[in-house]
């Protein structure tokens, strides 16, 4: 059964929220706060992820970051639950990594609407991200030096900085640098999108 987390302090739109993916034949997750969704996402890895933007101590775009620095979880499609008073915040959030965002209250059609194009997205790109690829010369024709297509190669297998780390025998402050260098010359916001790329251009090799 396809799992979705709900992340989202106000409970009865959680409790909404959650009695609506049920009724449609999702599995609802849900979490009363932001630090209780990254640890529910953690554990749990839904197959995608509703979280509102205000939040008391970690808000949606703390939640996201967090889930997106971690290999396990940084796939996972991210959709963020807004008031209409806080769209100023929505590109923030969309520069993070978020993949959507809804305007609350929520119509039942754009909402599942939405959830099905994300969840089919991710499953037309997960046959890529399983692949093991065998070299990061490829990357080197984004203008990428030898280390930096090295890094970028291991990040998009899933490898954190620390395992960047020990493979290429450099601390992981060092692969974090690279990979803030990495992103400057790829023009992206951070590691789902630099990965994107890396995957794209290294399928074409296969």
């Amino acid at each position: 059964m396809t799992k979705i987390l709900i992340i989202e302090d106000e409970p009865a739109m959680r409790a909404n929220l959650a009695d609506v993916l049920e009724l449609e034949g999702f599995q609802a997750l849900t979490a009363a706060s932001g630090r209780e969704g990254v640890a529910l996402g953690r554990r749990e890895q839904p197959d995608l992820i509703l979280c509102d933007v205000l939040m008391p101590e970690l808000n949606g775009h703390g939640v996201l970051a967090a889930l997106r620095d971690e290999p396990q979880t940084a796939r996972i499609p991210f959709v963020f639950l807004t008031a209409k008073s806080e769209r100023a915040d929505v590109r923030a959030g969309m520069d993070l990594g978020a993949d959507d965002y809804l305007i609350k209250p929520v119509p039942l059609g754009e909402l599942l609407g939405a959830i099905r194009a994300r969840l089919e997205h991710a499953r037309r790109h997960q046959a890529q991200f399983k692949v093991n690829f065998k070299s990061p010369k490829p990357l080197e024709a984004l203008g990428l030096s030898q280390r930096e297509a090295e890094i970028l190669f291991w990040t998009a297998q899933g490898k954190t900085n620390a395992e960047i780390g020990v493979i290429l025998d450099i601390s992981p402050a060092t692969a974090k640098k690279h990979l803030e260098n990495i992103y400057q010359k790829l023009a992206v916001e951070g590691r789902n999108a630099a990965t994107l790329m890396a995957v794209e251009v290294l399928t074409a090799q296969k």
